[in-house]
């Protein structure tokens, strides 16, 4: 009892201090996060929609299936919300329309695979863009499909292609967090090279310009994101080893 007990206090201050830590640290700025509202042609904004609504349902469907079995996870799916949620919108101004931020979708993925982060994500992003004016309705679509689908996939795809080989499961972390960080810039600088190709080479090079543009703030955000996951997944092997059994990412033996 004393344990589960433990276990949910250190939870709930983990929240806590996210929260703390997002009130305290948010720079006063309403006109970027993600890709805006209002920037995308209204054909390509409606184009993510349909592409995002798809995986939305099937995380539906995920996340039923883990309360289900795991009702005891519903605190730990609040984690990774909630990190999600203060790391992307600790933001660095980009490409006009845009910024650079962390995603904080890695730890959600390999904890509880890319569809269930395909909802906490857009859920993340439909909060900010209605409550905080950062990123936008019109264009959660195309911002879900890039942080909260392409990212969490390829975040997973990495933890257990890293994992299967037995490679160390903090490098594995380490890898996932910030290439999903990396890739949702890749996609998100696809979809503003699709909606404004540059008059000399189309597509390629505004892509090749919105990467570009991207890099310089993203490399180094994406390498402390995975460090910082590093020591979140440090803390929760601590004081959620239980949790982790259960999810069977961490044996039995190591959680003693």
């Amino acid at each position: 009892m004393n344990g589960k007990r433990s276990r949910f206090m250190s939870s709930a201050l983990l929240v806590a201090g996210f929260v703390m830590y997002f009130l305290m640290n948010e720079p006063q700025t309403t006109h970027a996060m993600h890709i805006m509202e209002g920037f995308l042609p209204i054909p390509w904004a409606i184009f993510w929609w349909v592409v995002f609504l798809p995986f939305f349902i099937l995380g539906l469907r995920s996340i039923n299936k883990i309360v289900k079995d795991h009702p005891q996870m519903k605190l730990l799916l609040g984690v990774a919300g909630a990190f999600a949620f203060v790391l992307s919108a600790l933001k660095i101004p980009s490409v006009t329309g845009s910024s650079s931020h962390p995603t904080g979708t890695g730890l959600g993925a390999v904890l509880f695979g890319p569809l269930a982060m395909s909802v906490l994500g857009s859920l993340v992003l439909f909060f900010q863009a209605l409550l905080l004016a950062h990123g936008g309705l019109t264009t959660l679509g195309a911002n879900a499909v890039s942080m909260a689908v392409v990212g969490p996939l390829v975040a997973y795809g990495v933890y257990r292609l890293i994992t299967g080989a037995n490679g160390g499961q903090r490098v594995a972390i380490f890898a996932a967090a910030s290439l999903a960080n990396l890739s949702t810039y890749l996609v998100t600088s696809f979809q503003l090279a699709l909606a404004f190709p540059a008059e000399t080479g189309g597509v390629l090079a505004s892509l090749a310009k919105f990467a570009g543009i991207f890099a310089v703030t993203q490399i180094p955000l994406a390498i402390s994101e995975g460090l910082l996951t590093v020591l979140v997944w440090n803390w929760l092997q601590a004081y959620n080893a239980k949790e982790l059994v259960q999810l069977r990412l961490l044996k039995r033996e190591e959680s003693l």
